[in-house]
């Protein structure tokens, strides 16, 4: 699907200012299955699963890595070094996370139960995991 930069019918309004170019991405894969037990996925780019990343399951990716589902296996972000990779998850519960050369695990014993999608990143030096928030625009309006 290839984005007309020159398009007048643009579907944003106009006060929002896009570069379309940065929009469009040709170096993400989207695995559209559950990763089991022993299977590995290693990509030069930006990862999306449509399910979850069960234990034992590893991806690597030198760009971002999005699951829409549980992650609770193998992550590695930002292969290639990047420290500036993501990783989002709607259960964020992995037995190993890494960005870039930052590597860390779930404390031993510790509950976690989210209702909100989950984005570990590089902040101050530290692997941060936080609530995602969605933008101000796209919130539902009461």
């Amino acid at each position: 699907m290839a984005i007309s930069k020159e398009s007048n019918n643009s579907p944003l309004p106009k006060h929002t200012a896009v570069d379309q170019e940065d929009l469009v991405d040709d170096n993400t894969i989207l695995v559209q299955r559950t990763l089991r037990s022993g299977q590995t996925i290693s990509y030069h780019g930006n990862v999306v699963v449509l399910g979850d990343v069960n234990p034992g399951a590893e991806i690597a990716a030198t760009g971002n890595i999005i699951v829409m589902g549980a992650l609770r296996g193998v992550v590695h972000a930002g292969a290639g070094g990047d420290e500036n990779a993501i990783v989002l998850a709607f259960k964020l519960q992995p037995t190993q996370l890494r960005i870039s050369d930052h590597i860390t695990r779930p404390p031993d014993n510790e509950a976690i139960d989210t209702a909100h999608p989950e984005m570990a990143r590089i902040k101050d030096g530290v692997v941060t995991i936080e609530a995602f928030q969605t933008p101000p625009e796209r919130q539902a309006k009461p």
